[in-house]
């Protein structure tokens, strides 16, 4: 094998030596740089090193996932797979020169089907194999709660998703700048909180409208994503917001906060039934204020990053 390398590399520098007489003439220059490339890929071919990173490259390498509808979850995102970035694994290896795992560099692969290329759908939680989870804080009330819930979020370096309520936000347009500017994301509540199911097209389009148009107005942002209050909604409402290029979002693990339950139960009950891509609702109540730091602590000891919604439904991989 030393002897083939040598051969290979002596050929290099004999045509090298060569063409360097001729380095005025730009064909003969471009010819150098081929020349260099050739042998820089016989030295890697040759370099046990490169050829463990590409007999071992499979082993590490995940396929990616396609977004998907499902019978009852609806609307779940995909998911981007992994391969190893054999040249720059070779690059960050060579210094040392021997194969050494931690040192391996992934790149990503997206899917062929991500979530803008599904038919309007519900989405009720991100893929299951994303170990991330998100609060949704539906906004239309509880003022007396949000520093409380936006101090927790912010000792813990938490960001959620809160959906405000048109007429909330013309009403408490410091709070809505309070929550941007702690750099949460915000999103469509609907305007005056009205039951979305019973609402002719039009004033379907116009609960969601008006409110994009206050949230814009107040806070230079244009919502993407749309909670019907209650939940409540039928086939129009997700085909109006998806023409007006926004997606329809529900829940995974429901707080149930508004009930008032104790915050012990509560937060027992929501970290019991997070899992890898929920999506977790709550409101800025008392019991949600007081059990927020416990479920935050409990979804972390699960092994769940915890991020806004836009984070949770993207197909980009999280750390492996």
């Amino acid at each position: 094998m030393l002897k083939k390398i040598a051969i290979q590399l002596g050929t290099f520098f004999f045509l090298l030596i060569v063409t360097l007489s001729h380095i005025q003439n730009p064909v003969t220059g471009g010819y150098i740089e081929e020349l260099r490339g050739q042998a820089e890929q016989v030295m890697k071919e040759e370099s046990p090193l490169y050829m463990e990173i590409l007999r071992v490259k499979q082993e590490y390498e995940v396929s990616p996932i396609n977004a998907r509808i499902d019978p009852v979850w609806k609307a779940i995102p995909g998911y981007n797979g992994r391969e190893v970035d054999v040249q720059k694994s070779y690059e960050n290896m060579k210094k040392r020169g021997d194969f050494q795992e931690e040192d391996l560099v992934f790149k990503e692969t997206p899917p062929e089907i991500t979530l803008k290329d599904l038919p309007a759908s519900p989405i009720y939680r991100g893929n299951p194999d994303k170990p991330m989870v998100g609060f949704m804080v539906n906004v239309a009330w509880g003022n007396d709660h949000l520093p409380d819930i936006l101090k927790t979020f912010k000792e813990n370096n938490v960001k959620a998703t809160f959906f405000l309520d048109g007429s909330w936000v013309k009403n408490n347009s410091n709070l809505a700048m309070m929550i941007k500017e702690e750099g949460h994301e915000i999103g469509n509540h609907a305007y005056s909180h009205p039951d979305m199911k019973k609402l002719a097209r039009e004033s379907i389009r116009d609960e969601i409208v008006r409110t994009n148009e206050v949230i814009d107005a107040a806070l230079n942002e244009k919502p993407v994503w749309f909670a019907p209050p209650s939940g409540s909604f039928r086939e129009d409402v997700v085909t109006v917001a998806s023409e007006l290029n926004m997606y329809t979002i529900l829940w995974t693990v429901d707080t149930v906060d508004w009930k008032n339950p104790s915050s012990t139960q509560m937060t027992q009950r929501v970290v019991n039934h997070a899992e890898p891509g929920s999506l977790i609702l709550m409101h800025p109540t008392a019991s949600s204020a007081k059990g927020l730091e416990a479920m935050i602590t409990g979804l972390k000891k699960k092994n769940l990053q915890i991020g806004k919604l836009s984070e949770v439904l993207s197909e980009k991989r999280l750390s492996d």
